[in-house]
């Protein structure tokens, strides 16, 4: 097993005396942000100019300047905005104002990893991952608790930069939670194949193959919702409370006899060799540079598929049927 690191394992004082700069404001960004002044980290956070979330970071009491401004007076600059976005922002606002002895710290590897940002070799550059959304990093210190976070260091020009990986990720929460040191490599990797093999592509294509199965054989098309798109919530909150077994007890022993039977006749051999060709391409790039040329062009592909997927017969049933959902936050 690989070695956690808790609260106890790091030095909060590692940052104390520093200002950061989180350059973002978004569901990450803002939990960063609150999290580390409540621990009592001096931030300033840096936007683009009209950037609309400007308005909530000064409501929550942050001096907001230009991206270069608050890299500029910081000792910490957390990139905190979209993958397609940062390189940008990187090269035109940040690089200028970075100095030696400087740390640059990243939530997610992919700029590091395919080499759309290459930093000087006199900073830090480390990274901080939380393993769960914004807003939950906020709810779980506000209880405290934490998400727990991914630590790595691509460069160590000071020699205490894992130090001060670890104190960022205690004064977030994630001490609390657990913190697990791998590499930019690796975390970048496991993170796109885990989005689109499983969380994403592989769940969402599931999903959508169950319902359209259902109901090309004739049933109601509400039904074949509700067994293949809205119960999924139900199992995987089973799995992450106690995992995969905790799951099989909690379901009846029919649905457990089904995914003995089943399960391996659909993630057949064929699939699992798909599987690697996807892991294949990440490590080797091809996504990734498909990924930037995509966002070159301005979208086309990934605009026109985002269009379709909406007026798939799944979207509109789901819409119609959580309008009714009355313990839903969402409609």
């Amino acid at each position: 097993m690989s070695k956690m690191y808790y609260d106890k394992d790091c030095d909060p004082d590692v940052l104390k005396g520093k200002t950061v700069a989180i350059i973002g404001y978004g569901s990450q960004g803002r939990a960063h942000a609150l999290n580390l002044r409540d621990s009592g980290i001096s931030v300033v956070v840096g936007l683009y100019e009209g950037a609309p979330s400007a308005l909530t970071a000064r409501e929550d009491g942050f001096s907001v300047q230009s991206s270069a401004q608050a890299a500029g007076q910081a000792d910490v600059v957390v990139l905190l905005v979209n993958d397609e976005k940062m390189k940008a922002i990187y090269d035109n606002d940040v690089a200028p104002c970075l100095r030696a002895g400087m740390t640059l710290c990243f939530a997610h590897g992919f700029n590091i990893r395919y080499g759309q940002i290459i930093p000087p070799a006199d900073v830090n550059v480390i990274m901080v991952a939380p393993k769960g959304p914004g807003h939950t990093v906020r709810s779980q210190f506000l209880e405290n608790r934490g998400v727990p976070c991914l630590i790595a260091v691509e460069n160590n020009a000071t020699d205490d930069a894992k130090e001060l990986a670890l104190a960022y990720a205690s004064c977030i929460g994630g001490g609390r939670g657990g913190i697990l040191e791998t590499t930019f490599r690796e975390e970048t990797e496991t993170d796109l194949f885990g989005e689109q093999c499983v969380l994403c592509g592989g769940v969402a294509a599931l999903m959508k193959a169950g319902f359209d199965t259902l109901v090309g054989a004739g049933y109601q098309p509400e039904n074949a919702y509700f067994e293949c798109i809205h119960e999924m919530k139900l199992i995987i909150d089973l799995v992450v409370e106690g995992g995969l077994s905790f799951m099989r007890h909690s379901i009846s022993d029919t649905a457990e006899y089904g995914d003995y039977c089943v399960g391996d006749r659909l993630i057949t051999k064929a699939v699992k060799e798909e599987m690697q060709k996807v892991l294949s391409e990440i490590q080797d790039g091809s996504f990734a540079r498909q990924w930037i040329e995509e966002n070159e062009k301005s979208r086309p592909t990934f605009a026109a598929r985002r269009e379709a997927e909406r007026d798939l017969l799944v979207e509109k049933v789901g819409r119609r049927l959580r309008e009714k959902m009355s313990w839903s936050d969402r409609t």
